[in-house]
C-alpha cells in the first residue's frame, strides 16, 4: 500500500514499532489547534491478522482520522490514566477500609498521600532513566511492576502493609507520566502539541479525579479487594500490549543520573509532609515532630546545593528565573493544592458529616471529570484566541468560585449545589491546564522537555499531596467546631491558594501563537 499524500509532502515517513523516536528540531513554537495531518492505517503490523480483519481496521482507521502518532499516543495515556486512576480511588471508602483493617482514618489517608508524593518525587528521575535506556523499556516495566504490586495490595492486611504496597504501585506507575510526555515530544512538531498536551494534562488531572467516582460504587458492590483484583490483571495486560505496539524512542549515551538530588528531594519532601499530617495529633513541639521539620528542611537546602553543582541537575534552578516556566508551574502546583485537596475533602464530608452513601457520593463528584471532559478541548480553542494568560486567570477564578461554593456545603444543601461546586473546579483546570502546559513546553528545549514534564509533575503532585494535607489536618484541629464546619475551614486554605494562583497568573506572558485556520 502507498503512503498516505501527506506523509509524502511532509517529507518523512511515521515511526514503525521498530524504529526509534528522536526529538524534533527545536523551533518557534506556536500555540494552535493541530488537525488531522495525515491519514494512515493501525500503526502496528502483525496487531491482527492480515485479510478482511486488516483491510477493516484500515478502513476504520481512515475514516476517524486515527493517525500513528495519536493512535501511539492513546496507548501511552491509557497506560497513564490506569495507574493515575487508582491513587485516589479509595477516598470515598476510608472509613470503610479503616474498620476493616482496624485503623483510623487519618492513618488511612497516606494510602493516597504517599501515592500522590511518590507519583511526583521520582517522575525526574523516570525521565532521565527513559533518556538513557529509552522510554518505552521504562513506561513497559513500570507499568508491569505497577500490576504486580496492585495484586499484593488486594491482600493488605493493616494499615502498614495497605500503605506500603501502595506506595511501591505509585513508585512504579509513576514511569507512565514522564514518558507519556516524552512520546508528545517526539510524535508532534512544537506546532502540533496544543491538542495532545491538553489531553496528557487531562489525564493527569482527570484521572485521580474519576478514581474517585468509581472507588465509591465498587466498594460498595464488590468491596475494596475486588478493586486491586482487576486492577492487577489490567495493567500487567497493558505492559504486554505497550510492549508490542509502542515504538523505541532514541537514547542518550552521555545521560547522568542525580541520585544525590533524587534521595535529597525525596527525604525532604516526605518529611514535611508527615509533619504536616501528624503534627495535630502528635503535637506540634513533639521531638518527632520538630525532628521531621529540621531534617526537611536540611535535606531541601542539601538539595538545592546538589543542583547547584550537578552536571545533569535533577531539576535545573535556572529555570526558577525563568518566569514561563516556574509561574505556569507554581500555578498548577497551587490550583491542584485546591483541586485535589478539595476534591478529597469534600467526599469525606459527604460521608462522615452528612451521611451520603459511597454510591451517593461517586454520582455526584462525576460532575468534575465530566465538566472537566467537556471544557478542556474548548480551553485549547479558548487559549488560542485569547492567550495563555487570559486562560490561566480564568480558570484560576473558576477554581476559587468552586472552593467557595464547596465550603458553604451543610445538612439540607440541594445535590446540585455540590455538583455546580465540584463541577466549577473541573471547568477551571479543563481552562487553565492546556495553557499551563503549553507555557512550560514552548519556553524549554526539546531536549530538555521530558524533564520539564517531569518537573511538572513534580510540583503539580506536591501540590495536590500538600493540599490534601493540609486540609486534613485543618479539619482535624477544628473539629471541636462540628464535622461539617471543621471541613468549611479545611476548604478556606483552598480558596487562599486558588487566589494567589489568580494574581500569579496575571504575570504570565504569552507565548507566540498561530490561530487556528
Amino acid at each position: 500500500m502507498n503512503p498516505p499524500d501527506s506523509e509524502k509532502t511532509e517529507g518523512r515517513r511515521s515511526p514503525r514499532n521498530d524504529e526509534e523516536l528522536a526529538p524534533h528540531g527545536r523551533e518557534s513554537v506556536a500555540v494552535e489547534f493541530a488537525g488531522v495531518d495525515e491519514v494512515s492505517v493501525l500503526p502496528w503490523s502483525g496487531l491482527i491478522q492480515r485479510g478482511a480483519a486488516s483491510k477493516a481496521a484500515k478502513r476504520v482507521a481512515r475514516r476517524i482520522g486515527l493517525t500513528r502518532k495519536w493512535a501511539t499516543l492513546l496507548v501511552v495515556l491509557g497506560g497513564l490514566f490506569t495507574t493515575s486512576s487508582t491513587i485516589t480511588v479509595l477516598v470515598v471508602s476510608l472509613e470503610t477500609i479503616a474498620k476493616d483493617l482496624g485503623t483510623t482514618v487519618t492513618v488511612l489517608n497516606w494510602s493516597i498521600t504517599g501515592p500522590m508524593l511518590a507519583f511526583g518525587v521520582v517522575g525526574p528521575a523516570y525521565g532521565k532513566i527513559g533518556d538513557l535506556h529509552g522510554h518505552k523499556k521504562v513506561y513497559v516495566y513500570g507499568l508491569l511492576l505497577a500490576g504486580i504490586f496492585a495484586g499484593a495490595t488486594a491482600f493488605a492486611w493493616n494499615a502498614a502493609s495497605m500503605v506500603t504496597f501502595r506506595l511501591l504501585s505509585a513508585v512504579a506507575g509513576a514511569a507512565t507520566g514522564p514518558a507519556a510526555m516524552a512520546y508528545v515530544n517526539r510524535l508532534f512538531e512544537p506546532h502540533e502539541r496544543v491538542r495532545p498536551l491538553g489531553l496528557w494534562s487531562f489525564t493527569t488531572a482527570g484521572a485521580p479525579v474519576l478514581g474517585v467516582v468509581m472507588g465509591g460504587p465498587l466498594v460498595q458492590a464488590v468491596g475494596w479487594q475486588m478493586i486491586f483484583v482487576i486492577q492487577a490483571p489490567l495493567l500487567i495486560i497493558a505492559s504486554l500490549v505497550a510492549w508490542r505496539l509502542l515504538p523505541q524512542t532514541s537514547r542518550s549515551r552521555d545521560v547522568t543520573f542525580d541520585v544525590k538530588g533524587t534521595v535529597t528531594l525525596g527525604i525532604g519532601a516526605t518529611l514535611l509532609l508527615l509533619a504536616v499530617n501528624r503534627g495535630h495529633s502528635w503535637g506540634w513541639t513533639s521531638p518527632v515532630i520538630i525532628l521531621a521539620v529540621v531534617v526537611s528542611v536540611g535535606s531541601l537546602w542539601l538539595f538545592v546545593r546538589v543542583e547547584r553543582t550537578a552536571n545533569a541537575p535533577l531539576l535545573p534552578l535556572e529555570w526558577l528565573r525563568t518566569p514561563n516556566i516556574i509561574l505556569p508551574i507554581s500555578i498548577q502546583s497551587l490550583l491542584n493544592f485546591a483541586y485535589m485537596g478539595g476534591f478529597i475533602v469534600v467526599p469525606q464530608m459527604l460521608e462522615i458529616g452528612l451521611g451520603f452513601t459511597p454510591a451517593h457520593i461517586g454520582w455526584l463528584v462525576i460532575a468534575r471529570p465530566l465538566s472537566f471532559s467537556i471544557v478542556a478541548p474548548i480551553g485549547s480553542f479558548f487559549t488560542m484566541r485569547v492567550g495563555e494568560r487570559v486562560a490561566g486567570v480564568v480558570g484560576a477564578l473558576g477554581i476559587v468560585g468552586s472552593m467557595v461554593l464547596l465550603g458553604t456545603i451543610g445538612a439540607g444543601t440541594p445535590d446540585w449545589t455540590i455538583a455546580l461546586g465540584l463541577g466549577l473546579s473541573g471547568v477551571g483546570f479543563g481552562i487553565a491546564g492546556p495553557a499551563l502546559g503549553a507555557l512550560v513546553s514552548n519556553s524549554v528545549d526539546d531536549e530538555t522537555v521530558g524533564v520539564a514534564g517531569a518537573m511538572q509533575q513534580l510540583l503539580s503532585q506536591m501540590g495536590a499531596v500538600l493540599g490534601s494535607t493540609v486540609m486534613i489536618s485543618i479539619h482535624e484541629m477544628t473539629a471541636s467546631s462540628g464535622v461539617v464546619q471543621s471541613y468549611a475551614y479545611a476548604l478556606m486554605s483552598g480558596v487562599v491558594t486558588a487566589v494567589l494562583a489568580t494574581l500569579l497568573a496575571f504575570r504570565l506572558r504569552p507565548s507566540d501563537r498561530t490561530a487556528a485556520p
